[in-house]
Parts: C-alpha cells; sequence; structure tokens
C-alpha cells in the first residue's frame, strides 16, 4: 500500500529487506513476510478514445491517478505499409502474389480492427499494471453511446434510421453526383467539361468514403487541383467526423465483456453521471478527476501527484528507408538496439530535468523530448546524460496537478 514514511522505505532499501521494482511510481517490495492488512481500493477507469483516466481511490485518500495518451497512428501506418506492398510489385523483383483475396481474418466472429483492437488491448493493460500495484477490489469503467445520426439530423425519429440520404441510390458515387447536381462544385459548370469526378476533400486515407468527405468536380478543375494551377473555394470542407464516437461505440461492450472474464467485480456507469458528480462536487474538467468521480470518492483527498503516460511504438519493421541514394543504395530504416548504451524512449537526466531520448545518431548526439512533445535539446552528446530508467511500452512523467488556470510542472518520481 502507498505509505509517506520515506525514511522507513529508505532504511528497507539500505538493510536489503526491500527491492525497488519500479521507479515511477517508485514501487517497492517486500523480502521478508510481513501481515496481510490492506485497505479496499476502487479503481474508476474513465475510457476514451483517445484518452484514458485511471483513479484508484479509497473513502478518503487518493492513491494512484493517471492520464494515459493512446496511439492514433495505426490508421496511418497500416496505409503507409499497403502502399508499399502494392508499390513492390512493380519493383524488378520476385513476383509477390496479393493476398487481400483470401484473407479470412475479417470473416472471424469477434474481429476488430487494428486500431480499435490496439486501444482495446491498451485499456486491459494499463487496468492490469494499476491490479498488480493495488488491491482493487472493484473496478467502475465509465463507457459512452452516441447516435451518430441523431447528431447529424436532430429530428431523425423512427424509419429515418433505416431510410437515410442514400436510398435507392446504388453506390456513394451516384448519391454524391446525384447531391451536387450533376454540377462542378469548383467552377459551377464554366468549363463545359461533360466529365464528372468524384474528390476527395480530405485524402482517402484520413478521411475515408464518407459523403461529407466528397465532392463532384469536373475533368478540368480535378485535374488543375491535383496540378497546382486551380484551388477550391474556402467554402468547400468536409463534414463532421465522428471517428472518436464510432471508436467508442465498437470499444465499450469490447472492453467491458473483457474486464468482466479478468476480474470478479467490474461496474458500468455512464457519462451524465460522471458530469453530475463533477459539477456537484466542484471539481475541474480532468480525465483522472472523471476518474475520481467514477470511482465513487469525489471527495477523496489526494497528495498532488499526477502520472502522465503515452502508449509508444513497440517495433518498426520497416528495413528500408524508401528513397533510394545514389548508385541504388538504400539506407537502413532501423537504427541498433543500443546506441553509446541508450535505447529509443530511454528516460535520462540532463540539466537537472527529466525527459526521455526520442532520436539517436550513431555519432552519439541524442535528441530528447518531454512526454508532450516540447523540445528539450535537438542535438546533445550522450556523454552529459544519465540513464534514469530504460525505455518502455509506456512512458511515464510525474507531475504536480495545479489549478486549471496554472502549468503542471514536471515532478521527479523519485
Amino acid at each position: 500500500m502507498p505509505t509517506s514514511r520515506s525514511g522507513k522505505v529508505r532504511r528497507l532499501l539500505k538493510d536489503k529487506k526491500a527491492k525497488a521494482v519500479k521507479r515511477c511510481p517508485f514501487t517497492i517490495q517486500l523480502l521478508y513476510e510481513a501481515e496481510n492488512n490492506v485497505q479496499p481500493v476502487t479503481l474508476g477507469v474513465d475510457a476514451g478514445s483517445k484518452h484514458i483516466g485511471i483513479s484508484a481511490t479509497t473513502e478518503d485518500k487518493v492513491l494512484y491517478e493517471a492520464d494515459v495518451e493512446l496511439r492514433n497512428d495505426i490508421v496511418d501506418l497500416l496505409s503507409t505499409r499497403r502502399e508499399s506492398r502494392r508499390t513492390r510489385r512493380n519493383h524488378k523483383t520476385r513476383y509477390r502474389q496479393p493476398r487481400f483475396d483470401n484473407r479470412v481474418s475479417s470473416k472471424k466472429e469477434g474481429w476488430l480492427a487494428p486500431s480499435v483492437r490496439q486501444k482495446v488491448n491498451t485499456h486491459l493493460q494499463v487496468i492490469a499494471n494499476i491490479h498488480k500495484l493495488l488491491p482493487i477490489i472493484k473496478t467502475i469503467i465509465e463507457v459512452a453511446s452516441f447516435d451518430i445520426q441523431k447528431i447529424n439530423d436532430p429530428d431523425i425519429e423512427g424509419t429515418d434510421y433505416q431510410e437515410g440520404d442514400q436510398l435507392n441510390f446504388w453506390n456513394v458515387r451516384e448519391y454524391v453526383l446525384f447531391r451536387d447536381n450533376h454540377t462542378c462544385q469548383c467552377c459551377k459548370g464554366k468549363s463545359k467539361d461533360p466529365i464528372l469526378n468524384v474528390h476527395h476533400i480530405e485524402s482517402r486515407k484520413t478521411g475515408g468514403n464518407s459523403p461529407d468527405n466528397l465532392i463532384t468536380l469536373c475533368e478540368t478543375c480535378h485535374t488543375g487541383y491535383h496540378k497546382g494551377t486551380v484551388k477550391l473555394p474556402v467554402s468547400i470542407t468536409r463534414g463532421m467526423k465522428f471517428n472518436d464516437a464510432t471508436f467508442m461505440g465498437i470499444m465499450r461492450w469490447e472492453v467491458y465483456n473483457k474486464l468482466k472474464n479478468i476480474y470478479s467485480d467490474v461496474e458500468l456507469t455512464y457519462g451524465y453521471k460522471t458530469k453530475n458528480t463533477r459539477i456537484e462536487h466542484n471539481l475541474p474538467k480532468e480525465h483522472y478527476i472523471d476518474a475520481r468521480c467514477i470511482s465513487g470518492h469525489p471527495d477523496a483527498v489526494s497528495d498532488g501527484t499526477v502520472y502522465y503516460q503515452k502508449k509508444v511504438r513497440c517495433h518498426n519493421r520497416q528495413v528500408h528507408k524508401f528513397r533510394i541514394n545514389k548508385g541504388g543504395v538504400r539506407k537502413n530504416n532501423q537504427a541498433p538496439y543500443l546506441v553509446k548504451g541508450f535505447r529509443l524512449w530511454d528516460k535520462v537526466l540532463y540539466n537537472k530535468e527529466e525527459c526521455f531520448i526520442q532520436g539517436r545518431r550513431t555519432s552519439g548526439y541524442f535528441q530528447l523530448k518531454k512526454l508532450d512533445g516540447t523540445l528539450v535539446s535537438p542535438s546533445i552528446n550522450c556523454k552529459k546524460l544519465k540513464l534514469l530508467e530504460t525505455g518502455k511500452h509506456y512512458i511515464t512523467e510525474g507531475r504536480r496537478a495545479l489549478p486549471p488556470t496554472a502549468e503542471a510542472s514536471g515532478f521527479p518520481c523519485l
């Protein structure tokens, strides 16, 4: 259990009666038999598509609070990989047969898209890490459901849900052409070009094939736009995006059902209850504050320490750079596992400031950044760095929780 008796902890470590197992948050393990006296701890989880709020509380005290930032680069990385795979079929190498015709993984029951699966697994792993530190007896998770059609059309009801805008149209292209009255939305038909194209306002990789992201352009305007000679009117923008709402709609039951299979006491709550509790107790809007309200102990007293975590990429299997240098030579894309004894995402001390290694060079000069992306140094000699903690899949930074008007400053974990 958490303790404020740092002197006792220091003596236990010095007398070899305990060992340090984690630095941030600082955790020790006793090496002798002790009484099994623990407090009932409730874990509140504010699930989300970009951030997870965590708060482990007793009736009167906050034991652990964290704000975990999830990865949102999975879609972009998969799209890049797909482009590379398809381009490779045109190289003068052995023929690689396409595999998209015989893949059956998407037909299996319970299949999730990689971007959703990664977020679900992160939720489960973060909760499992807390269970390793504290004797959690109950886990309460907040889920959210969104009616996207209701957001688009507040007056929708009944059969309108089934009979949408694209009813009786063969495909999205036919609907977009009909919606735009078969008229170029850039020149309004002044070019007299009879050929019409359906153009993506945002790239298909980021915007998808939603009708809100599609617009009708004539062949002249479409070709000129891609050549850079034609600009679309300022009024042409894509509609509302519901990526986060879609993620939460898929994730909520998947996370809840998997938690029920792992832990004995798991409950659900909803956002309107959390909001009401937060307003009644005059608390600021933060992910970990919401999690504290979810745990059922909004008045629990915190020592002011909040741990900010970020899920980082584990592997990069791209062997070579895309660009081919002079002489047909391709540079390796992967750096060695160790460079001057340091790994990627190692936590180091530089100028009495804790930061992370985000870029390494064989010359021994590294790039340092904070967890929030603030650049500490673009190039610093590794001899001026002190290793604090080896890189992990979740980089952690302790901070002092300050009022909403103030900026949180870095707080050492030891």
